[in-house]
């Protein structure tokens, strides 16, 4: 009964999104309040209708439904409580639904929170995202209905994807469909402005909230999977380059551009029809994504690889919102005149110089995700785009970015003295330097990947604190600084995690020390600094799973540091093996230990890395995402939030 009641939520949710993509453009063009005003309702009913329908989905995953397919395809009645409820996501069906509750929960918002907003905008905004979720509502029900009953039920299911059953990728799914789902709002801004035919400093204002969430949910989302891509796939990499990983890496970059050109928006009026522009791209992309995952045309470790029907649907989906946006773009390019004038010297020209560099980032990154697919289908060759590609096409751009960037932050809007900003810098640069120059010192017949790393990291993390220090007046005062609002300390956080990322990438990338060896049980063998025995290898069994467990002894410089379980698991349900590494985590790095298969003299193959600064990776992301949640404190940043203080009707005034 719960499933069905899902499934008729499901479809009044599409209805309702009809009449709310079509009602309050009509009562916009009108000047009908009545009809701009029954977006809010609307947007809130849809939302809660699709909430009701996912729970119900939820619940059927929770209460092993085994007349439901996608239950029967995805979950197991021994699976562990957790995993059934991410199966709910671990699936084309069900992520799909997601998607449209993510994309009518940033509606619903928009409608709570847009109080101040003016009401031809707020009436246009949420019939825009409405539109969108006609479309994947569409899609759902005529194509991927995740209520799809079996006429004769199973006794059990076919169980989840073991790799899939695991914490990082049970919350990795939901945050990163809210981030590239959430650069929605942007692309609704974006199209309402265009349909006014107005964008200005409020429209700045406005627009930047909800890129900063969208950005800050991206990060995290991509962390947890670099997190989980490190930890559970038994190799040892934190980036594969993967089309998956490019599809959300690609979004991110742009909403970071984004997030840039917004302010040049709101505080000087200038490169609106650029900042209109990448709002637009930054959700083609997110729907580029979506059309990667989902068509079967590239294949990946966590694709779904559905059939290619449903990925042209997707196409078409792509084609009519990207493509009608554009062109809209191009009739109203008239009214979105640039106001301000700055010099070539500026903050202004910093920030395009930031835009301009993750842009063309993306765009490398971009042709190397898509290069197969074209090679194969206009020259009918099979071409493997891997990691020296992206890595020596897309690293240069991220040199560039992180030796501009403290420089850039400081620059006075309008006009500005190059010298004398980098006069302000000059400790952070020296400093910067000096480290680099002892780290170089220091390491002996290795690469210079590591020091110039060090030094980005170091010019990024310095030249931060230098721009938030320089705030608090010529004498520094400390309590001025903490009265700083919350934007400023979340760009020198943000930045400062860049800088941390930068480091830690680099680091680890030069100085990562790899050992594979056939260990005899009982006989240790060094690897760096540290000392490993194989002790004992030993069957378990998992509550799913059967598992082949290895107890390897860790000792360093002779005192014992514990003993690690490095792991093989088989499960029987989905027939299909998983490698378990064990990792000692440790502040400078790590020490990773994988188990292979026994060889015919009794050894066992075994894989060991020492990762050094593999933890700062993802602590750097943790900084970029605080950085992100303390700009949302600040309350200029808030939706609209100058608006209360300005007459009904009215431009809020910065």
């Amino acid at each position: 009964m719960i499933t069905e009641l899902g499934h008729f939520a499901l479809i009044l949710a599409f209805l309702v999104a009809i009449v709310q993509s079509v009602v309050p453009l009509i009562g916009a063009a009108k000047r009908w309040p009545s009809w701009m005003n029954f977006a809010e309702p609307a947007a809130i009913i849809q939302f809660s209708m699709v909430a009701f329908s996912f729970g119900a989905l939820v619940w059927a995953f929770v209460t092993s439904d085994f007349s439901l397919r996608i239950v029967v395809e995805n979950s197991h009645s021994a699976k562990p409580m957790l995993y059934k409820i991410s199966g709910t996501w671990g699936n084309h069906e069900g992520s799909m639904l997601l998607w449209v509750l993510i994309v009518s929960l940033f509606g619903a918002m928009a409608a709570f929170f847009g109080g101040g907003l003016p009401p031809t905008l707020k009436a246009r905004v949420l019939a825009v995202q409405g539109a969108i979720g006609v479309a994947f509502f569409a899609f759902i029900l005529f194509t991927s209905n995740p209520f799809d009953r079996l006429i004769v039920a199973p006794f059990d299911g076919r169980d989840l994807n073991p790799l899939l059953q695991d914490p990082g990728l049970a919350f990795h799914p939901p945050f990163l469909y809210l981030g590239y789902v959430g650069l929605s709002m942007a692309f609704s801004f974006a199209v309402a402005a265009l349909i006014e035919g107005r964008v200005d400093a409020a429209w700045g204002r406005w627009v930047r909230p909800w890129t900063l969430a969208a950005w800050v949910f991206l990060t995290i989302g991509i962390a947890l999977g670099s997190w989980w891509a490190y930890y559970e796939l038994g190799w040892g990499g934190f980036w594969f380059w993967d089309p998956v990983e490019n599809a959300s890496f690609m979004p991110w970059l742009l909403a970071a551009a984004l997030l840039h050109s917004a302010i040049v928006v709101e505080k000087r009026e200038s490169l609106k029809s650029w900042t209109i522009l990448l709002a637009i791209i930054a959700f083609g992309f997110s729907l580029i994504g979506t059309f990667i995952v989902r068509s079967g045309l590239l294949t990946s470790v966590h694709a779904f690889a559905n059939d290619p029907e449903r990925g042209v649907f997707i196409l078409i989906i792509l084609v009519i919102f990207i493509g009608g946006a554009l062109t809209l773009f191009a009739a109203r390019a008239q009214a979105m005149e640039a106001k301000g004038v700055f010099g070539m010297v500026s903050r202004e020209s910093a920030l395009i110089l930031n835009n301009i560099l993750l842009a063309v980032s993306c765009f490398v990154v971009f042709v190397g995700t898509m290069w197969p697919m074209v090679a194969e289908m206009a020259f009918d060759r099979k071409l493997s785009v891997g990691a020296p590609f992206f890595n020596s096409a897309f690293t240069p751009f991220m040199v560039a970015l992180g030796i501009a960037l403290p420089v850039g932050a400081m620059l006075p809007w309008k006009r500005g003295k190059l010298g004398k900003t980098a006069y302000s810098l000059r400790y952070a640069f020296v400093l910067a330097v000096a480290l680099a120059l002892l780290v170089w010192a220091m390491q002996t017949g290795r690469s210079a990947l590591g020091p110039v790393g060090l030094f980005l990291g170091a010019w990024i993390t310095f030249g931060a604190a230098v721009d938030l220090w320089s705030r608090t007046g010529r004498k520094g005062n400390l309590k001025r600084l903490f009265r700083l609002p919350g934007a400023d300390w979340g760009k020198a956080v943000a930045h400062t995690g860049m800088g941390v990322t930068m480091f830690a990438i680099a680091g680890l990338t030069a100085w990562e020390v790899e050992d594979i060896r056939v260990a005899q049980p009982g006989q240790p063998f060094e690897v760096g600094q540290f000392t490993l025995t194989l002790e004992d290898v030993r069957l378990v069994e998992g509550p799913n799973y059967f598992s082949t467990t290895a107890d390897v002894r860790i000792e360093k410089h002779g005192w014992p540091m514990g003993t690690l379980h490095p792991e093989k698991r088989d499960y029987p349900v989905a027939r299909m093996p998983t490698t378990e590494a064990a990792i000692d985590y440790r502040f400078l790095g790590d020490l990773y230990v994988v188990i292979g298969d026994q060889q015919a003299d009794g050894g066992w193959v075994m894989r060991t890395y020492i990762k050094p600064l593999a933890n700062w990776i993802w602590g750097g992301c943790i900084l970029m995402a605080l950085g992100g949640l303390l700009s949302l404190s600040d309350r200029r940043f808030r939706v609209a939030a100058g608006a209360r203080k300005a007459p009904t009707g009215g431009v809020p005034a910065e």
